[in-house]
């Protein structure tokens, strides 16, 4: 403690006043007195009188005199009242009422200045301090002595005060002081000091308050809470505190026994709820009204630490705010395990009942005839987010519940049906079908219900309104998402099926539109009025050709020619073709990611997803905005394409391709509907619905994935995930290979591109995926011309006669057949030799295939070309392994089959 000096001899002339009834107070400090200015004012007054009575000349010196020296009086008078030598009366008596006051204070004061002088002491603090006078008047410092605790609190006070801040302290001083110091053994005081404000020097006000009843009551308190908390430890039954949101607030030493829980490990961080009660839901989906005190009972099992279970009967009390929500739980536990009661039997019965119920999967609950809850088991709480209020006692003092009672109707969206149900089970009916409704809330939840009397041999008895009927429940959420997928499914593939068929028949209509008109065109000249109308009939055929692949594309029956592509190289050469689909608008954005690995893909089926996709998010901004593209690499991607519930990309290394725009987003409710065939939301028109179950139907034929995300107002993200491609090294075969052959959308020369139908305007886009921005300097025309007799087979009068006209006037002797027995009768004849079959797939009687087995008898080295509007991959199957052969897909332009005929007779 710092030291502290006594206080100053007082000055001479100091007048100490140290009654009991006054206090002690410094006076040597006189303010002047207003009745000096009185006396003045006497002798001004007098000398004025005088001078009346003297001659003018002498008069006239006086006055001068005189002025001079009230002048003189006046400036003293000033200064006396700035220095404070001088003090108006009603400043004296404002001093007398605040020391009156403090006077009266039953806390010790004391003034102090900074120098260490003590200026002023009230009666209080002389009688702690000891003191009847000024003279022996001491400083806090020297009364505070006692423990090192002490003295560290005084030091604290010290510097406090030096600093010129307030501070407090509470100090214990044995023995106490003032005069009570022999009554008690020791008092508690709360010293403070504070800085004080004065016009000269700054001084500190100390006071000591004597706080050992106050403390002697917050003793007093803590002991009896103590032994409440001690009573309640060990009380023979368990207490505990669940706060809403499931954590233990308190837990009492007798059930964390019985749990087997260190008493010290409960609290914050400690075991939750669900780590000792399984059925966990039951205790915190308590609902009530605002201010309501609600009491339920629960038979339930709480887990042990060791695993095993405690069957216990809870009485689970909780008070709601006005604002309706629950507080933490005030939760009797009562031990209902073996030997706990005195009715074994029974007990055990109740028991077995208890988990019975609660363990089981199936919801189960007893109403009344209106749907009101008595009763209910865990899997029923799970079910319906509702807690019923016990039917027989409010909880172990007997107090009711008050409020209004759940009813199970008001979890249901269809009420009529419950309610009628439960009209018939009411009296006494049992109905054996069920009830299927969908519960409230989100998540499109639903159950099937069953619906029993309680009583059913004495329907009318009314002993127990409150349990008039049992209800049984399953939760079919599952259920019928699963029947959903698997209706989908079905729906899909009978899609795919109906799409396949209309392919092989369209596309031979389509075949003769286009063969024909490639005739016309030929004689024709580019001036001819009739050539651009011949034009637009091969476009548009060209069009519904688009629109035939992207059917197969959905059923996955089109043919794939998979090569090893760098996806970030095909994403930039389709760079100048995506800007000129989106427009001014919108601004494209692509992120390559660093070393993406390659992939196996069709190019062209590639091109044609990103296209469909980038259309689609052009469609979404018709105000404009952003498209991104960016490609990374990623190991197991994790789930993918859950919208439609088409599964995940499978664990491995894939390349991510990911479409995003800042479009006006898709609704919740169509997200499982936008790879279904022909949805659109676009206007009549304006969308075929086959863009994105185009694009699905590519990448997984692709063996990729496709996610989609989407938030309204923020825009759409389709992530497709390709299998990483990881070359093998395989044995070369003596396989013909076969050779690229254009597609049937190619523009020839004299032949607009064609324009594929997709998602919305998609039918813009050009066929090819190059678009230079100088034209091409034209080529010198190929010779498709040639010799050769060629076996052609078609069952479609008019494909086979445009077939023949074009390979005839390129110089090839044509046979022609109408179906496989007709060609295979040809072949064996051996009238001529036959250097190239040009057969159909399907054919009445005998199909392609077939026919290929039977020529290779005759002549195993024949060449053959299938045609067909069916995939490739339809019909490989049925030929031997490693049978070679080309393909050409309907339908095709004439200059693509002589090309294709050429080539192959070309070949070794």
């Amino acid at each position: 403690m710092a030291d502290v000096t006594g206080p100053p001899a007082p000055a001479t002339g100091t007048q100490i006043s140290g009654s009991h009834g006054n206090g002690a107070i410094d006076r040597s400090e006189q303010p002047g007195r207003v009745g000096l200015l009185l006396v003045l004012a006497g002798l001004l007054v007098g000398a004025a009188i005088g001078l009346s009575f003297v001659a003018n000349e002498q008069a006239q010196s006086l006055i001068v005199w005189l002025l001079a020296l009230l002048a003189m009086a006046g400036v003293f008078f000033l200064f006396a009242l700035a220095i404070g030598a001088l003090q108006l009366s009603g400043t004296a008596t404002r001093d007398d009422i605040t020391k009156g006051i403090v006077d009266a204070s039953p806390d010790g004061a004391l003034v102090v200045e900074d120098g260490g002088r003590l200026i002023y002491a009230n009666e209080a603090y002389l009688r702690v301090a000891g003191g009847d006078a000024f003279s022996n008047l001491v400083p806090v410092e020297r009364i505070l002595v006692g423990s090192p605790e002490v003295s560290e609190a005084v030091y604290r006070l010290s510097q406090a005060s030096r600093d010129g801040r307030a501070h407090t302290e509470e100090i214990r001083m044995s023995p106490p002081l003032g005069p009570q110091a022999h009554e008690r053994g020791f008092g508690w005081y709360r010293v403070s000091v504070r800085p004080l404000a004065r016009p000269r020097r700054a001084a500190s006000l100390w006071t000591v308050a004597d706080i050992t009843a106050e403390r002697e009551r917050q003793e007093n308190v803590f002991q009896e809470l103590q032994h409440a908390i001690d009573y309640l430890d060990h009380a023979p039954a368990g207490f505990l505190s669940i706060d809403p949101a499931g954590a233990i607030v308190y837990m009492n030493a007798t059930l964390a026994a019985w749990l087997g829980y260190d008493l010290a490990s409960v609290g914050p961080g400690g075991p939750h709820l669900t780590e000792i009660a399984p059925e966990a839901d039951v205790l915190v989906r308590t609902a009530g009204l605002p201010g309501e005190v609600r009491t339920d009972r629960f038979d339930l099992d709480l887990r042990r630490r060791n695993g095993h279970t405690l069957p216990v009967r809870l009485y689970h009390r909780v008070a709601f705010g006005k604002d309706g929500k629950p507080g933490s739980s005030r939760t009797f536990v009562i031990n209902r395990s073996a030997g706990a009661e005195t009715d074994e039997p029974q007990r055990a019965a109740e028991v077995r009942l208890a988990r019975f119920l609660n363990n089981s999967p199936i919801a189960i609950a007893t109403l009344d005839r209106s749907g009101r809850i008595a009763r209910a088991n865990t899997s029923f709480t799970r079910l319906f987010g509702t807690v019923p209020r016990q039917a027989d006692e409010g909880g172990p003092e007997g107090e009711g519940n008050q409020g209004a009672e759940p009813n199970v109707a008001d979890s249901v969206v269809d009420r009529a049906s419950l309610e009628a149900g439960l009209a018939r089970a009411a009296s006494g009916l049992s109905d054996p079908e069920p009830i299927e409704v969908q519960l409230s809330g989100p998540g499109g939840r639903s159950a099937r219900l069953w619906l029993s009397p309680a009583d059913s041999s004495d329907a009318t008895h009314q002993a127990d309104e409150a349990e008039r009927v049992i209800l049984y429940a399953l939760d079919t959420t599952a259920q019928r998402q699963l029947e959903q997928q698997v209706a989908q499914a079905q729906k899909m593939n009978a899609v795919g099926q109906l799409a396949g068929g209309i392919a092989h028949d369209f596309n031979n209509v389509l075949q003769a539109i286009i063969g024909y008109s490639d005739l016309l065109l030929a004689s024709h000249r580019p001036t001819d009025p009739a050539f651009q109308d011949i034009m637009q009939i091969k476009q548009n055929a060209n069009r519904a050709a688009g629109l035939v692949r992207q059917l197969l594309a959905f059923s996955r029956r089109q043919t794939l020619r998979p090569e090893v592509m760098n996806v970030g190289e095909g994403l930039s050469e389709l760079t100048l073709l995506l800007k000129r689909l989106l427009g001014e608008r919108v601004a494209l954005e692509l992120k390559h990611g660093r070393d993406v690995w390659p992939v196996k893909a069709d190019v062209n089926q590639f091109e044609q997803v990103i296209v469909n996709l980038a259309v689609n998010a052009r469609d979404a901004m018709p105000d404009g905005g952003k498209l991104m593209i960016r490609t990374e690499n990623v190991t197991d991607p994790g789930p993918a394409a859950t919208v439609d519930g088409r599964g995940g990309a499978p664990a491995g290394d894939h390349v991510l391709i990911e479409v995003r725009d800042t479009g006006q987003g898709i609704p919740p409710e169509l997200m499982e509907k936008i790879f279904e065939p022909f949805f659109t939301t676009k206007e009549i028109g304006k969308g075929t619905g086959l863009g994105l179950s185009t694009v699905f139907g590519i990448v997984k034929q692709s063996g990729g994935t496709i996610d989609v995300q989407s938030k309204i107002g923020e825009g759409t993200a389709f992530r497709i995930y390709l299998p990483r491609h990881v070359p093998v090294a395989e044995p070369e075969e003596a396989v013909p290979a076969i050779p690229a052959l254009p597609r049937a959308d190619m523009p020839t020369p004299g032949q607009a591109p064609a324009k594929p139908t997709g998602t919305g305007k998609a039918a813009e886009r050009p066929a090819t995926t190059k678009t230079p921005e100088k034209p091409a300097p034209r080529k010198p025309a190929a010779d498709h011309t040639g010799q050769g007799t060629i076996l052609l087979v078609e069952d479609e009068d008019p494909v086979r006669a445009v077939n023949s006209r074009a390979l005839s006037a390129r110089g090839y002797t044509v046979l022609e057949a109408a179906s496989g027995l007709e060609a295979l009768a040809i072949v064996r004849e051996g009238s001529q030799p036959i250097d190239l079959v040009v057969s159909d797939v399907v054919m009445p009687e005998m199909d392609g295939p077939t026919l290929l087995r039977e020529v290779r008898k005759h002549q195993p080295d024949l060449k053959v070309i299938f045609v067909s509007g069916y995939a490739e991959d339809a019909f490989r199957k049925n030929l031997p392994e490693g049978e070679a052969f080309n393909f050409l897909p309907k339908p095709f332009s004439l200059k693509q089959l002589v090309e294709t005929v050429k080539k192959t007779m070309a070949a070794d």
